[in-house]
Order: structure tokens, then C-alpha cells, then sequence
């Protein structure tokens, strides 16, 4: 089966999430295929409809004073922070086109199959990850050089799906070059005892360099391989044909 994927640049959010929505729509009708969209967002903070408004530390005056808008949209989870440096991937995929040992790929097959595909991209640039029991995303693995001192695992990836009537929405969030310190602006997905890290960061010298265009080839490649799919790479106009909006004019 083939994947479409399309990579929009940086795009604002509220243009993200219109992109999605003509997205589904085309996909549901059946006017386009299984689709990956990779993009980054100016600073933006989401709140999944399982989110509580209190993790979010900064006020409102100084959210606006910084330019980070604030959004309630219709994913899982809870509060999370999208800027540069931060790939974002949005698949628009019909569930019902899988299967997973000869059966239908449901909610949380599909999450566990996101998860795999950023362990392995983040093995390209020798960044051992793993998934962590009740905490959706990908992690880095505890460790430390010092004696009886353990590092904790560090959140890399966030992710928050939405579903409706077999096709997906929303995704995920790698960290590549994104500033950490934004994220002291809220306590990521509600998760207070563990810090937040970048494939930047974590990247060993002599491994392959963590730019934004490495990250893109390498989570393409994998989620292709993960969802059995050939990815075939698409300019944003040629999937615009389906479409209402020009895709390649969201973008910055």
C-alpha cells in the first residue's frame, strides 16, 4: 500500500488543524489515501480533552506577551507545548486498512505502532527509547555514569490521537532542536516527576547529526516500514487537487 507524505514547513496551528479537517473529510470520502503530514508550529500550547487547565504555569498575560496561543482541541491527553525545532506528524489514516496479527488495528494498537516508529528513528541517531507502562509517548532510558545515581528517563515524543469512525487525526511530537526551556510554560502532558529532553540533547557524538532533515527522513522511513507501507513523498499541490486549500500556502 502506498503512504503519502507530505512535509508543509512551519504552519500556524489554527491552519494545521484545517489542514486535518479537509484532510479526514478527503480521506472518509475516499478522495485521497493514508497520509503522513510532517510540519513544525510557531509556539503554541494544546489542551487535549483530558487536560486540566491548572498545567498550565504561565499566565495569560504573559503567554500573549510571549505570542504563545492556546488551544482546546479533540485529542487525548493532556497539555502539551508545539514549537520550532519540533517535528510534528499528523497521520490521516484509515484504521480498517490495517491489520495486526489477522486482526483489525484498534486505538491503542495504533498508539503502540506511533511509538514504535520514533524508537526506531531514534535508533538512526543512537538514542536508545522506550515506552513506558501508562504513559503514552516514547522515552529515553534511565541510566547515569555516576555511582548509585541514576538519571530518570526523559520524555523525547508526546502523543494525543483522535479517531473518528476509523480514521485518525492529530499524532505526534518529536523533539529534534526544540528549546526545552519552553516547556516550563506548562507540566507536559500533566506529568510532573520526569523532565523533558530533545533528540539534540541526547544524540552521542558520531552518530548521525540531529537536524530537522535528518529526523523527517528517518521517522518517514520507519513509519513506513512500521505501518507496511511504501512511502511515496508528494509536493504539497499535488495532493492539493483533492483538496480546498492550497497546503503549500500554510505554510511559512
Amino acid at each position: 500500500m502506498i503512504l503519502n507524505l507530505i512535509h508543509l514547513g512551519r504552519v500556524d496551528y489554527a491552519s494545521g488543524l484545517d489542514i486535518q479537517k479537509q484532510l479526514v473529510e478527503a480521506r472518509h470520502e475516499n478522495r485521497i489515501g493514508n497520509t503522513l503530514v510532517l510540519l513544525e508550529h510557531p509556539p503554541v500550547l494544546t489542551l487535549g480533552r483530558n487536560s486540566s487547565r491548572a498545567n498550565i504555569l504561565a499566565s495569560d498575560e504573559y503567554l500573549a506577551y510571549r505570542g504563545v496561543e492556546v488551544h482546546e482541541i479533540n485529542r487525548g491527553g493532556d497539555v502539551t507545548y508545539h514549537g520550532p525545532g519540533q517535528l510534528v506528524g499528523y497521520p490521516i489514516l484509515d484504521l480498517r486498512s490495517f491489520t495486526l496479527n489477522n486482526r483489525r488495528v484498534g486505538a491503542v494498537d495504533y498508539v503502540r505502532l506511533l511509538e514504535e516508529s520514533l524508537i526506531r528513528a531514534l535508533g538512526d541517531f543512537a538514542v536508545p527509547a522506550q515506552r513506558i507502562a501508562g504513559r503514552t509517548g516514547v522515552w529515553t532510558i534511565a541510566g547515569g555514569s555516576i555511582p548509585k545515581k541514576t538519571i530518570p528517563e526523559k520524555k523525547i515524543a508526546a502523543i494525543g490521537v483522535h479517531i473518528s469512525r476509523g480514521i485518525t487525526s492529530h499524532g505526534f511530537a518529536l523533539n529534534v532542536t526544540t528549546d526545552l526551556r519552553d516547556f516550563d510554560l506548562i507540566v507536559p502532558c500533566g506529568i510532573s516527576d520526569r523532565a523533558v529532553t530533545s533528540l539534540e540533547l541526547e544524540a552521542p557524538d558520531g552518530s548521525t547529526p540531529p537536524t530537522m532533515e535528518n529526523a523527517i527522513h528517518s521517522v518517514a522511513r520507519h513509519f513506513g516500514r512500521v505501518f507496511e507501507h511504501q512511502v511515496l513523498w508528494l509536493e504539497p499541490e499535488q495532493l492539493a487537487i483533492s483538496l480546498k486549500t492550497d497546503l503549500h500556502a500554510a505554510s511559512k
